[in-house]
Formats: C-alpha cells, sequence, structure tokens
C-alpha cells in the first residue's frame, strides 16, 4: 500500500519564473484542495466564486483582497474567502497557498 502521507514540496507544484502554478490534490462533488505556487509579483485578478473558500499560506507572504479589504498573509496564516465576495489574490513574495473550497 502507498503511503498515504505526504509533504508539500517541490515535487508538488514548483515555482515558475512570473507564473502561477497549480496542482489539484483532491477534487470531490463536496469541495477540491489546491496548491499553487505563485511567482513574486503575480497575482489572481478580482473574481467571485460561488463557494466558501479558505486560503492557507504555506510559504512566503501575499496580499489578499476579499470586498476591497487588504489582508497581508505570511506562512502559517489563513483566511476564509465568503462566498460571493469579490477576491484577489498578490504575491508580495514567492509564495504557495492551499486553497480548500467548499460546495
Amino acid at each position: 500500500m502507498e503511503n498515504p502521507v505526504k509533504k508539500i514540496s517541490d515535487d508538488i507544484v514548483k515555482y515558475q519564473k512570473d507564473s502561477i502554478v497549480s496542482n489539484m490534490l483532491m477534487d470531490k462533488e463536496r469541495g477540491s484542495v489546491t496548491l499553487f505556487a505563485i511567482d513574486q509579483d503575480q497575482g489572481i485578478s478580482e473574481h467571485t466564486t460561488p463557494f466558501d473558500a479558505l486560503v492557507q499560506i504555506i510559504e512566503g507572504e501575499a496580499t489578499i483582497t476579499i470586498s476591497g479589504e487588504k489582508h497581508n498573509l505570511k506562512a502559517g496564516e489563513f483566511i476564509i474567502m465568503p462566498a460571493n465576495d469579490p477576491h484577489a489574490v498578490k504575491a508580495v513574495t514567492k509564495f504557495k497557498m492551499l486553497l480548500t473550497m467548499i460546495k
């Protein structure tokens, strides 16, 4: 039996210059979990989703904007982005985040 324990490492998702890289770790009917590696100064433009989402910063630093309010997060911190609220992500430094969507 394969070991179910995994580490968030470069093997799962690697940084790429001037890019956003993602790897969906789990995709189920009730939600998904995706690991992102986002290079410095890159970001995800403002958008909405019909589901609540939890963003956990694994390494580095990011600014998460929710309904126009900016939140600076560092490794080990997380924030919940409520369903239907506009939100955006911007890398202060290159960073990795774990995104958990709850449907």
